[in-house]
């Protein structure tokens, strides 16, 4: 079998509504202070792991912080619409307890399915995990496809979206998938391939800006 390739997700720097709680979705919402010195922190590291390609989401947050990846790394950033958050149809804006107020019937319904964004069906007009996972996985193939084996792709996201599509890429169910926890601004999760056919294997998740490659012993 010829090398694995590598797939490095990356979730985008601290807003200022992640701060205080607020769903973003696909509003768009710029990295404050704290977003651009954890992108600045995480850029060198992810660099140090050479990416081949640097993919990113359009929405400002993953965009800026991948701006930030790419001058560490000397690559250009492709954009794509499909690497976006869920959309997360009336929750937009709110924090949990306004959202409880505003939409009592939602939240009542969001709450008994679950309560995180993969149960946000209760929601109107929000996305349901198949509808991401639809959009978002053909982008992650494509980008990981577009490296030779051995290379490495990096793509620039958002937490919710791309901890599904890890799921869905590592072939966990849903008791597996409650195991990880969602990434953290600037958090890093590595996966490679395990084979044809197969699904991808775990090397790393959620590493925060602090992140540095290990070298394999023995």
């Amino acid at each position: 079998m010829s090398a694995p390739r590598v797939l490095v997700l990356l979730r985008h720097g601290q807003t200022a509504w992640n701060a205080e709680g607020r769903a973003q979705g696909h509003l768009d919402v710029a990295l404050d202070d704290v977003g651009h010195a954890q992108a600045a922190a995480v850029a060198p590291a992810v660099a140090a792991l050479r990416p081949d390609v640097l993919w990113s989401s359009d929405l400002t947050r993953a965009a800026s912080t991948a701006a930030v990846v790419a001058g560490a790394c000397g690559l250009d950033v492709r954009h794509d619409r499909r690497l976006r958050e869920y959309d997360v149809g009336d929750r937009a804006g709110l924090t949990i307890p306004e959202f409880a107020a505003a939409h009592p019937e939602q939240h009542a319904a969001w709450v008994a399915a679950g309560g995180a964004f993969e149960h946000l069906d209760a929601v109107p007009g929000a996305e349901s995990t198949a509808d991401v996972l639809g959009r978002i996985l053909p982008a992650l193939r494509e980008a990981l496809a577009s490296v030779a084996p051995g290379g490495t792709a990096c793509v620039v996201g958002h937490g919710a979206a791309l901890k599904m599509a890890a799921v869905a890429l590592l072939g966990f169910d849903r008791d597996a998938g409650r195991s990880l926890r969602g990434l953290d601004n600037c958090g890093v999760a590595v996966l490679d391939e395990a084979g044809p056919g197969e699904s991808m294997r775990l090397v790393a998740w959620n590493r925060t800006p602090d992140f540095a490659p290990r070298q394999s012993v023995g």
